[in-house]
């Protein structure tokens, strides 16, 4: 039974808003013991280890709720991290707020997957628009994205002031026995 991910985003939001931080993402990788629920969170400043620490002790006994506890694997590790620098991007939020950063996305183009790099222009619920390194300008439609995140880039620009703010990000892991 897939996972239903909404639903746990839906219950662990306010718990993450009301530590005054913003829910980014939720996901789950791996299988049997080596399953992973990463629960990212964001916020103006950057998030601190110990921002992660309290938001994780907050997640932790919604998780264990009937409610949520039903949804998830038997076995699993918690962890609570920012999205860091390199961020996935896998909703239309994310990708307006990746607007004028450079991202690595691989789209389907018929039956094969294909990278491609560049600089987001714009988006909006249908797709993303892409300046691509070759200067041509592309929109992608959601449906055709496999994979997205935000590439770091070492110099000046916008992705310096960007890892300027998120300078000191921490992570934290706990190991959760439902």
């Amino acid at each position: 039974m897939p996972t239903d991910l909404a639903a746990i985003e839906q219950a662990l939001a306010p718990v993450v808003a009301a530590s005054g931080l913003e829910l980014y993402d939720v996901e789950i990788t791996g299988s049997g013991r080596a399953t992973v629920l990463r629960v990212l969170v964001s916020g103006a400043g950057g998030v601190d280890l110990d921002r992660v620490a309290a938001v994780a002790e907050r997640v932790s006994p919604v998780l264990d709720s009937a409610a949520v506890a039903s949804l998830l694997p038997g076995h699993y590790a918690l962890e609570v991290s920012s999205p860091g620098l390199e961020r996935p991007l896998r909703t239309p939020a994310h990708f307006r707020g990746a607007v004028g950063e450079t991202v690595s996305l691989k789209r389907r183009v018929g039956a094969v997957n294909e990278r491609v790099r560049g600089l987001v222009r714009d988006a909006d619920d249908g797709g993303v628009t892409l300046e691509l390194e070759g200067g041509e300008v592309e929109t992608v439609a959601y449906g055709d994205v496999v994979s997205a995140r935000t590439v770091f880039e070492w110099g000046s620009g916008p992705d310096r002031r960007r890892a300027e703010r998120h300078r000191g990000e921490g992570r934290k892991q706990e190991v959760v026995r439902p």
